[in-house]
């Protein structure tokens, strides 16, 4: 089912048919691998069963590392939904937590980062715009409807509905993701 929202999602973009886009668009690959192995890694069936599984999708997702450059771990939680608008250099911690509705362009990595009561990992609300380059770090918050813009470093709060940008990023607007997503 969640596969599915994905597969609306880039229909909004680009208005070609589903088997269209899950043949040419490699966001979708990333997805369709990270959905079906987390699916099994988020089941109840016996460890002895889900474990031989996990192994096979390590495998999958290190294909799909080479093939698009997008690291999607079967442990990290995604929201349905995502868009991912350019392919390579996508990398997110497993640890990760990215809401519904949110995009992520060319480049961006969202990790751990931090030291002591500080260290940790991203998570990413509702709605969220990732522009190229940007890095995620941290146990931080990124807010619903926040902007996080090109090449910024994020490594504190984001606060819901308002744009980031620079290094270290800063706010510099209050306008949300609604002209993004």
């Amino acid at each position: 089912m969640r596969y599915k929202k994905d597969i609306q999602r880039y229909k909004e973009y680009s208005k070609s048919s589903a088997l269209l886009l899950v043949l040419t668009q490699q966001g979708l690959w990333a997805l369709f691998v990270y959905r079906f192995f987390n699916a099994i890694y988020r089941s109840t069936m016996p460890k002895i069963v889900k474990a031989p599984l996990l192994v096979i999708g390590v495998f999958f997702q290190k294909w799909i590392e080479v093939i698009t450059g997008i690291t999607l771990p079967y442990a990290a939680t995604i929201g349905e939904g995502l868009y991912i608008g350019h392919y390579s250099g996508i990398i997110i911690s497993p640890e990760t937590v990215i809401g519904k509705r949110c995009n992520i362009s060319q480049g961006v990595t969202i990790g751990v980062s931090g030291r002591g009561a500080h260290r940790g990992v991203p998570t990413i609300g509702n709605r969220v715009y990732m522009a190229a380059g940007a890095v995620i770090a941290g146990g931080i918050n990124v807010g619903d409807g926040a902007v996080i813009g090109a090449n910024s470093l994020v490594i504190t709060d984001v606060k819901e509905g308002t744009t980031v940008l620079g290094v270290p990023a800063k706010m510099v607007s209050a306008k949300d993701s609604k002209d993004y997503i």
